[in-house]
């Protein structure tokens, strides 16, 4: 049975475009800015730099993995890593003190029979952690979630351990996060010029509020 999981978008405010109350907020997908024309294999992101052995190999032996279980890894996730130029790139811009973490092995979804997670991501505290999710027969796509790293009693809290669909692909994952990241800190330095062209087109998507 596929499990047609909830979707939402992690992460802090930008600025008076978009509130946050905490450190981290859930914004419903549809209301963040559409980025799918924005990707291009991580052109983005400038070169790509060297290779990248360390991950490389954790990478070949987590395909291996996954391989047992007729699954693969998405082709983006692997580019993505395996090059220094872009492998630390969030961990580089992330606000809230975000940093990669690859999973060496894949783990069994808590909510769907048959499907995996690939961690690849966590707040620095493992309050929000970020998976690829994978199917067999589908296209892997990310997921966020509250505290599936860790073990907490607060059963009052419904948020928890909760996984939730936020992109259809890595890249897509990544350009969002790099892309509000790199806003924030524009928003929040005093001494910032204006806004680059890219970071002030996915920003008119919202209203700004007055201050």
């Amino acid at each position: 049975m596929v499990v047609d999981l909830a979707s939402s978008w992690c992460a802090t405010d930008l600025g008076r475009y978009r509130p946050s109350r905490h450190t981290y907020e859930r914004y419903p997908l549809e209301s963040v800015p559409p980025v799918l024309d924005a990707l291009d294999g991580f052109r983005w992101l400038g070169g790509r730099g060297q290779r990248n052995a360390s991950n490389v190999d954790l990478l070949t032996r987590l395909e291996m993995s996954l391989t047992d279980v007729g699954l693969a890894l998405p082709d983006d996730f692997v580019e993505f890593h395996s090059w220094d130029g872009w492998a630390a790139e969030l961990d580089t811009v992330s606000v809230t003190g975000c940093w990669t973490r690859l999973s060496p092995v894949p783990t069994f979804s808590p909510v769907e029979p048959g499907a995996f997670l690939v961690r690849f991501l966590s707040d620095q505290q493992d309050c929000v952690t970020w998976h690829l999710y994978l199917r067999r027969g589908e296209p892997a796509f990310v997921v966020h979630a509250f505290g599936l790293d860790l073990d907490y009693d607060d059963a009052d809290d419904e948020d928890l351990g909760v996984i939730y669909r936020c992109a259809s692909s890595f890249e897509e994952f990544a350009y969002r996060f790099w892309i509000e990241n790199r806003i924030w800190r524009h928003l929040h330095d005093p001494d910032a010029g204006p806004l680059p062209p890219r970071l002030a087109a996915y920003l008119a998507h919202y209203p700004q509020l007055p201050s």
